[in-house]
């Protein structure tokens, strides 16, 4: 199995990413992008997507473009997330574009940015990933 089906298996197998209704556009290893509407369901007060909802769907893409990275029959988990917020969603569908800053033995770092219809920086994120070791059988 090639890391884009791989990554294809991760996704179907993440529940909350079905519930935020996250869809991926492009899998490969230096590059993840996916789309996420606004919904109601998803917002604050004042109609705006709640930064919980924002930070869920940047730290989805970004640990499956560190699964895209992982060797073979190793997993992945983060470990750390910032997030910086620039500007509010009221409407429209945000964009997440992941890409590995770092991607090391045991350790990988992607940076996660959600844009909004405009193109304006709506987030950026930054995580750090554990490489988990293929358990031996």
């Amino acid at each position: 199995m090639d890391s884009a089906e791989y990554a294809r298996l991760v996704v179907a197998n993440m529940p909350f990413a079905a519930v935020l209704q996250i869809q991926f556009a492009e899998l490969a290893p230096q590059l993840v992008r996916a789309t996420m509407a606004w919904a109601p369901e998803r917002c604050t007060t004042g109609g705006m997507l709640h930064g919980g909802a924002l930070m869920a769907f940047a730290d989805t893409a970004g640990a499956v473009c560190a699964v895209m990275n992982l060797p073979r029959g190793a997993a992945t988990s983060t470990i750390e997330s910032k997030t910086n917020f620039f500007r509010a969603v009221r409407d429209g569908t945000v964009t997440a574009t992941s890409v590995p800053l770092h991607v090391g033995r045991s350790t990988i770092v992607v940076q996660t940015d959600l844009g909004d219809d405009d193109g304006g920086l709506v987030a950026r994120v930054t995580q750090t990933q554990a490489v988990l070791a293929a358990k031996a059988r």
